[in-house]
């Protein structure tokens, strides 16, 4: 294997569990918050699905390896700018306490560190328009789902007592927390997957871009190690300081999410596992009443997403020019 081969496969691992530390709030935050399971529990239960979830298809690695410049004209020192970029950029906000966007920042450092190799006219336009269509759509659907999934859950549920309620969908969160963990596994650790395999075609050790096994098997297990270590800042932001939620809410959101991301992986669609669970949770808490969401530290959290792409462009522009250099 070539030397830069392994830093880029080492700091592909490093992104993948800074990407699982901040990602843990999306599988588990809402199941801890509710009580429905002790954190250890929910993170063992989030890291073994995270894992699973990984080796149900390789779409989504596709897209990124081939959606935002082609294999042909970067060269494994733009893709370890990209990695780097990304994983520092993920450590300092989980550090922070604030869920953020991985996705964002991967597709942003690497759009950058292109640029620093090859101009504007490296990226691939089409493949970039079908994934910020994904990226931009997933949050909206969360919200609209969330809603209405909530909604129909109090027409056909709301008569009875909370304590039946609770007990209830406290069973069903148990089902819908393993679902999301398992969604977010077939959707974010393929982004890895999709830059390790890049680079194996850049390099000429692979012909195309079919992942090979032991890139699903490194990612998907470094996935669940950063889950398994619990990014709890993140997890108070999502699952106890933006809404106060019971079982019933947690049920809707994780399932209106899983869905989400379980479908989008499918096509082959990267999305923000982040953006469509903290969706989720705004558009479940928003049947409550409009003010039970905490709108406030709502706003720093899509502040957070806005400034994550162009941020790592930025500096994924920066690093590369600094390796090109050197």
């Amino acid at each position: 294997m070539h030397e830069i081969i392994l830093i880029i496969v080492i700091l592909a691992i490093l992104f993948d569990i800074s990407n699982g530390w901040n990602d843990s709030a999306n599988a588990i935050a809402t199941v801890v918050s509710t009580r429905v399971l002790s954190p250890f529990k929910a993170v063992v239960l989030a890291a073994c699905m995270n894992i699973l979830g990984a080796f149900v298809s390789t779409e989504v690695a596709k897209t990124i390896g081939e959606g935002v410049v082609s294999p042909a004209a970067v060269t494994n020192t733009v893709i370890v700018a990209a990695l780097l970029t990304a994983f520092l950029w993920n450590a300092i906000l989980t550090k922070m306490g604030l869920p953020i966007s991985c996705s964002h920042a991967l597709i942003g450092a690497l759009m950058g560190s292109s640029v620093a190799y090859g101009g504007v006219a490296i990226l691939n336009f089409e493949g970039l328009r079908k994934i910020f269509l994904s990226l931009l759509i997933s949050p909206a659907i969360g919200v609209v789902v969330g809603y209405l999934m909530m909604k129909f859950l109090l027409k056909f549920f709301g008569a009875y007592s909370p304590g039946t309620l609770n007990r209830t969908f406290g069973r069903f969160q148990l089902v819908s927390s393993a679902f999301m963990a398992f969604s977010h596994g077939s959707n974010d650790a393929q982004k890895a997957m999709g830059i390790i395999t890049l680079a194996l075609v850049s390099d000429g050790l692979l012909s195309s871009m079919e992942v090979p096994f032991w890139v699903i098997l490194t990612c998907a297990t470094s996935m669940g190690l950063g889950t398994a270590m619990g990014g709890w800042r993140v997890i108070k932001t999502l699952g106890v300081n933006m809404l106060k939620l019971e079982p019933i809410h947690g049920f809707a959101a994780e399932t209106t999410a899983a869905l989400t991301i379980f479908v989008s992986s499918h096509y082959g669609l990267p999305v923000s596992t982040t953006h469509v669970i903290a969706t989720s949770i705004m558009g479940v808490g928003a049947t409550k009443r409009f003010s039970a969401v905490r709108w406030g530290l709502a706003g720093k959290i899509v502040m957070a997403w806005i400034f994550t792409l162009p941020v790592c462009f930025v500096a994924g522009l920066f690093i590369a020019e600094l390796l090109l250099h050197m």
